[in-house]
């Protein structure tokens, strides 16, 4: 019997960093070499102070459908937002599969991890037994993250072993970004305290920035200043001073998260927790050069290499972004989009929107559509994708094809199905602030890995998309309002304001080149008689008649309106007086038979 083919969902967020791309690529790489497909739901949280935006990025993770999977990879501590990371563990349990959590242990998971407590108590130990050092400072990451907390825990036992005080003004809290580390150095440099010996940072992004913004304020490192980060990324091995960091086998962990699924699934015992062992690498950012940099020319080519790509993705972000803002309809839009799917070079790309769109954006006759629901905030979507999902764009293979609606809990059609090839798949929310919007998959793509700029292309794709919802719901708007200054509400043709519109050219014209025109003056007989008898209503209803009858006979050019009351006007361009003759006879004819009830027999024989 042949084995069910196995299909892995991975749950993260910010692709673009170094220790994400170490661990999927480990991921990858093991389930290429066993013919199993990885299905990578990923956000990218905390890009900036917009709560909103967190919101929509981490709603990426309600759409998988994880008890559809075989097992699924939670890298917990890409996930900033507390909330959602407890949403996430929730629904992880919920499903009853497999799970293995990288770098947080949680309760019902396999745990893979590093002892980081261990880890930065050795580099604190190097900067105190080694370099002699009394007065460190430290940038830590936030307080609600594991390895955050672990890490400041080591740093201030480092301390207290040693004889040292605890100085709570020497520790600055961050959040793991590069622009924690430019801060926190701006706070040190201002302290009190005066210029540390060291600076010890809770991973290589903040510890790259103190550098530079030490550097630029004329302080030396390590002359001055020492400074260690943790992860060691190709980034800060090739900094100039090389960062002394903390080496984590990423790709290994990748790998073994498989392998713990894999063992689950053939029901062979292993252990539920890994701790793997780090790597102290002491180089020149703390005075020691044990590590052997990168030779000079090739990292010239691998720069030349970086710059090269980074400026073909602003390129592609720069001309999707054009391209996309001139769109003032979704046809167009997707129009635009399928050339620039071949640059992503993917196997399958798919353009996938709630079904929300199908309220006022979708529908070709404004008059079908609920522009209300499209537009009230209520209406909006913040948790979920809805209950269906309109591919607007499907792309396999070099070909464009059509797909139709489905149920949101399929993700995509036949992605899980035995027939469909083992591959890599990404999916990517598309929001605008909490408003959700849709989601884009690909398959078998190294852009949103490999690419800086993967995300901006992506918010360039959904922020156009906002675009075109917002100009069709100020269409549909201006086509309301239109109707409502120049249609009359009651008898659904001109009112004054229209027939003086809709007129005023064609009269200009005639009277210039001396062209007749016809002006014809109508009122209703015995209105205020029904009114007084049977009400207003069939009052109304005998309005509406008598304009049911001017559309149905002024269909060669002329325009009928409800001048007010009972009184209606019909104008037409060169007329000659037997056209107007007949076209009385016309409506005197369809007025008897709407007296006697023949017009009414005749549509319900229509019908």
């Amino acid at each position: 019997m042949e084995r069910k083919q196995i299909h892995i969902a991975v749950l993260i967020s910010t692709l673009d960093e170094e220790y994400q791309n170490g661990i999927l690529s480990g991921i990858r790489h093991f389930c290429n070499d066993n013919g199993m497909s990885m299905v990578v739901f990923a956000a990218f949280g905390n890009t900036g102070n917009d709560l909103s935006h967190d919101i929509g990025e981490y709603n990426i993770f309600t759409l998988a459908n994880l008890s559809r999977f075989d097992g699924v990879i939670l890298v917990a501590n890409t996930i900033q937002d507390a909330d959602s990371m407890e949403k996430v563990i929730e629904r992880v349990r919920a499903s009853g599969i497999p799970a293995v959590c990288i770098d947080r242990d949680v309760e019902g998971m396999d745990f893979i991890g590093i002892d980081n407590e261990g880890a930065m108590y050795a580099m604190m130990e190097h900067f105190i037994v080694h370099h002699k050092f009394t007065k460190i400072n430290y940038i830590s990451g936030p307080d609600n993250n594991i390895e955050s907390t672990q890490r400041l825990r080591a740093y201030r036992r480092a301390l207290e072993d040693h004889g040292i005080d605890i100085e709570e003004e020497r520790i600055y809290k961050g959040h793991f970004l590069s622009k924690d580390g430019a801060l926190a150095v701006e706070k040190f440099l201002d302290s009190p305290l005066g210029l540390p010996e060291a600076i010890v940072c809770a991973n290589d992004n903040m510890a790259v920035a103190a550098m530079n913004t030490l550097i630029q304020n004329d302080v030396r490192v390590p002359q001055d200043v020492a400074v260690s980060g943790f992860d060691n990324t190709l980034n800060a091995r090739n900094y100039s001073p090389a960062l002394t960091s903390v080496k984590r086998p990423l790709r290994r962990v990748g790998m073994l998260a498989c392998e713990k699924i894999l063992s689950h699934l053939r029901g062979e015992p292993m252990p539920r927790e890994t701790i793997l062992k780090t790597e102290c690498c002491f180089s020149q950012s703390c005075g020691c050069n044990h590590e052997r940099l990168m030779h000079t020319d090739e990292f010239k080519r691998y720069n030349y290499n970086v710059l090269e790509f980074f400026m073909a993705d602003i390129a592609l972000s720069s001309r999707i972004s054009s391209a996309l803002a001139e769109c003032d309809n979704i046809d167009d839009y997707v129009a635009e989009l399928r050339r620039f799917v071949p640059e992503f070079m993917c196997d399958e790309f798919y353009l996938c929107l709630c079904d929300t769109w199908k309220q006022g954006l979708m529908a070709e006759d404004p008059e079908d559509n609920d522009l209300m629901h499209a537009l009230a905030p209520e209406h909006y979507i913040t948790e979920g994708f809805g209950e269906t999902a309109i591919v607007a764009l499907a792309y396999k293979d070099g070909k464009y094809f059509e797909v139709p609606e489905y149920p949101i809990e399929e993700m995509l059609p036949g992605l899980l199905d035995e027939t469909n090839m083992p591959g890599c798949y990404y999916f990517m929310p598309l929001h605008f602030r909490e408003k959700t919007m849709g989601y884009l998959v690909m398959k078998n793509s190294a852009f949103p890995y490999a690419s800086k700029l993967f995300h901006n292309c992506v918010m360039n794709i959904a922020n156009s998309l906002e675009n075109v919802r917002k100009i069709i719901c100020l269409d549909r708007v201006t086509h309301k309002l239109n109707n409502l200054y120049t249609v009359d509400n009651l008898a659904k043709i001109n009112n004054r304001n229209g027939f003086r519109i809709n007129t005023q050219h064609m009269y200009d014209y005639c009277i210039e080149n001396q062209i007749p025109v016809m002006l014809m003056f109508l009122d209703m007989d015995g209105l205020k008689s029904i009114n007084d008898n049977y009400g207003h209503k069939a009052g109304d209803a005998a309005i509406a008649a008598m304009a049911d009858v001017l559309r149905k006979v002024c269909v060669s050019g002329e325009v009928c309106c409800r001048f007010g009351g009972d009184e209606f006007i019909i104008f037409a361009a060169d007329y000659t007086e037997e056209e107007a003759e007949y076209l009385s006879e016309q409506i005197e004819e369809l007025l008897k038979r709407k007296n006697s009830g023949g017009d009414a027999d005749e549509e319900r024989r229509r019908t």
